[in-house]
């Protein structure tokens, strides 16, 4: 696998991992985890709109480098 490739999948990954984080922080964590929850929630949304977005500008600018 191309270190392209390999880009790719790892934001994939984090972006599967941004969603999980949001879904926990704002819905399944316990009452007693304070405000660690709802701000984790928040990063998990904030990395889950922000990591497609990136991945997108990386492939466009990744598939015009000629390696």
């Amino acid at each position: 696998m191309s270190l392209r490739g390999f880009h790719i999948v790892f934001i994939l990954l984090t972006t599967i991992l941004s969603v999980f984080m949001a879904l926990w922080g704002l819905l399944w964590a316990p009452g007693d985890a304070g405000v660690v929850a709802p701000v984790l929630g928040g990063v998990g949304v904030a990395g889950t709109i922000g990591f497609p977005v990136y991945g997108v500008y990386f492939y466009r600018k990744a598939k015009k480098l000629i390696i």
